[in-house]
């Protein structure tokens, strides 16, 4: 599928720590449906982090969006809620943020 040029405005950012026991599941989930989830919602994989320093989450995946009307609508469907509770049971320290894009690292 070729790139869907868009004119990225804000960052979702979820961060989290991968519980141990379940790396395979959480992979095949991520990879599987959640991105795929989140790209039918407008929401557009940009990077993603391996944190390994530090007291932080050690994974932070970063979407792109052209406005907040996407974003907002996409925390209030349904399909949001059952992806996103889905992802926590892989979880721990799970946490999520919306904030102005910018073409870098942001926390």
């Amino acid at each position: 599928m070729p790139p869907i040029p868009i004119i990225p405005r804000y960052k979702l950012l979820v961060k989290f720590d991968i519980q141990p026991e379940q790396y395979e599941p959480y992979y095949r989930y991520i990879l599987g449906e959640f991105i795929p989830g989140l790209q039918a919602m407008q929401l557009y994989p940009f990077m993603v982090w391996h944190i390994a320093y530090g007291n932080y989450p050690i994974r932070q995946l970063e979407f792109v969006v052209e406005n907040l009307d996407i974003i907002k609508d996409a925390f209030e469907s349904e399909n949001w809620k059952t992806l996103e509770e889905r992802l926590k049971s892989y979880t721990l320290n799970y946490e999520r943020k919306v904030v102005p894009f910018k073409d870098r690292f942001q926390f």
